[in-house]
């Protein structure tokens, strides 16, 4: 392999690489799904209960305890479940990735001295085992639908597009903290406190309708809220998608994602050397 090609900054080169490595990182994803739930009497069904569970405690918690409701919507507490789930779908894929993100090389050790391997997909493994855990949950979701609504609104086959800009952002913030986790150690842990702060800044257990306005723009910018507040629309409200801040918010990923690579691309040469 040219050396020179292995750290080139170009996005092409990043295609490339996935596309060539395609059946590696399939392996990988499939290697990391098996080997969490390795050992245990349930093995790969927890990946079905775990949501199930969550979204039962969700709903006592919030619709039952403190009698939250739905701005808009019903006093089901069925639906209102639906809904919080919804927007739990998207953040946990999000803290999925981000949160394994800066130990991403220090846990690869072994892949770091093997000149030939390509580093850059370790993010995109991560986002594959991630995205297996977004699935089963979403069939979760799905199936009470169907048990409680019936079938769910046509507009919830947008929902990929919606997340197209979520995963270019999960790449870009996957690659440059994972570049960063080695040189800066610390970085793991302010990683976990700000997925913990952002999960509560962000319009998941509540509305941004039922912020004070003045504080409603501040919600607007994380980025998180378009993505949320998007994929309720089409699993739940019927609506479609908002195509000028789609295309603001793919066109601002796409940058993100292609800066963090080009960033672990130019510090990957040091990686062996710190480690």
């Amino acid at each position: 392999m040219n050396p020179h090609a292995a750290h080139s900054l170009s996005p092409l080169r990043l295609a490339r690489s996935i596309i060539v490595n395609r059946s590696l990182i399939y392996s990988l994803s499939k290697r990391e799904v098996i080997g969490r739930y390795r050992g245990s009497v349930m093995g790969i069904l927890w990946s079905f209960f775990n949501p199930v569970l969550m979204l039962a405690v969700y709903t006592f918690v919030f619709s039952v305890v403190f009698k939250a409701r739905w701005a808009g919507g019903s006093e089901s507490k069925t639906e209102f479940a639906l809904v919080l789930f919804a927007g739990l779908l998207i953040f946990n894929l999000f803290a999925e990735c981000i949160s394994r993100a800066p130990v991403l090389i220090l846990s690869n050790v072994n892949y770091v001295k093997k000149i030939v391997f390509p580093l850059e997909i370790l993010p995109i493994v991560a986002l594959g085992s991630a995205a297996f855990h977004f699935l089963i949950s979403l069939i979760v979701w799905i199936i009470f639908y169907l048990i409680f609504f019936g079938t769910p609104p046509a507009t919830i086959l947008l929902l990929p597009l919606i997340l197209a800009p979520l995963i270019l952002m999960i790449l870009g913030l996957s690659w440059l903290l994972a570049s960063l986790g080695v040189y800066l150690r610390d970085v793991g842990q302010m990683i976990g406190m700000v997925i913990t702060v952002l999960m509560f800044l962000s319009p998941i257990f509540y509305p941004i309708a039922a912020l004070p306005e003045r504080y409603q723009a501040f919600m607007l910018i994380n980025p998180l809220t378009f993505v949320i507040e998007q994929a309720r629309n089409v699993m739940i409200w019927e609506n479609v998608i908002n195509w000028r801040l789609w295309l603001i918010w793919i066109s601002i990923s796409f940058l993100l994602a292609w800066v963090g690579f080009a960033w672990f691309q130019k510090t990957r040469k040091g990686f062996a050397d710190v480690m």
